[in-house]
């Protein structure tokens, strides 16, 4: 399988898998989509989403398939993969990319979908080159970027297509974090499965359902979610144990 799923305890891994750049094509995406649900649907609180690759996170689309394709079944496979990255938003589960090698175009795109994005120390390359072939990210690149690290050094990479390392991708809050190791990178994630999971479903949410709404809208919701979290067992849980100086035990309800 192109995309796999697999979880132990806490914390899921999605893994990237073809060889030799996990390029992708509808099947993949279709595998992807399939991954997505299978974390949503377990027990775990983390789902890492990483490569297998030690070269590539992922290069991006196949563009032997786009020329290969008429344009409907372009669109359709774009179709597929907005669907897919989209449901990573629409999940409880917080889903964390660890980036450990280039990506590239639709392989960025994938670690923009997530909710965090951490990377390993290297010389490997992140860019969105998809403006040198003709056309434009397709895949949420021109929506989720600026998103992320503002409109103008957005459209800097977007129009150019230059390509980055992971310590400027750092700089402009493309990713959280480098790491020297993937233990490392690990272990700073038990720590986040540790963290009670309604909370964290709920400041996703918060966060993307807020950001489509005047400010108005989205205090509202605010409200609305910190209530239904002060009703909690979790948040019961948490304020006591802070009162009591013990480290509190989450179950999720």
């Amino acid at each position: 399988m192109a995309v796999s799923f697999s979880s132990e305890g806490a914390i899921g891994e999605l893994v990237l898998d073809k060889p030799p750049a996990n390029s992708y094509d509808i099947e993949f995406m279709r595998e992807l989509t399939a991954a997505i649900g299978a974390a949503d649907g377990d027990a775990a609180r983390v789902v890492v989403v990483r490569s297998a690759s030690e070269k590539f996170f992922s290069a991006g689309a196949d563009i032997k398939r786009f020329l290969s394709n008429d344009v409907d079944a372009n669109l359709e496979m774009i179709r597929v993969a907005h669907e897919a990255l989209a449901s990573i938003a629409q999940s409880s589960k917080l889903f964390v990319a660890y980036v450990a090698g280039h990506a590239l175009g639709g392989g960025l795109e994938i670690a923009l979908a997530c909710d965090l994005r951490y990377a390993a120390q290297g010389r490997y390359r992140l860019g969105t080159p998809e403006v040198t072939l003709g056309i434009l990210p397709g895949n949420g690149g021109t929506q989720r970027l600026p998103r992320l690290i503002g409109t103008g050094p957005a459209l800097e990479l977007l129009l150019t297509g230059r390509q980055i390392m992971p310590d400027e991708a750092q700089r402009l809050g493309l990713v959280s974090r480098l790491f020297d190791s993937y233990n490392e990178f690990r272990g700073h994630i038990d720590g986040l499965a540790a963290l009670p999971p309604l909370a964290l479903s709920e400041i996703k949410r918060a966060v993307y359902e807020g950001m489509d709404r005047p400010l108005e809208g989205g205090l509202e919701l605010e409200r609305e979610l910190i209530g239904k979290l002060f009703r909690s067992q979790d948040a019961t849980e948490g304020l006591n144990a802070f009162v009591q100086k013990r480290a509190p035990e989450f179950v999720g309800a």
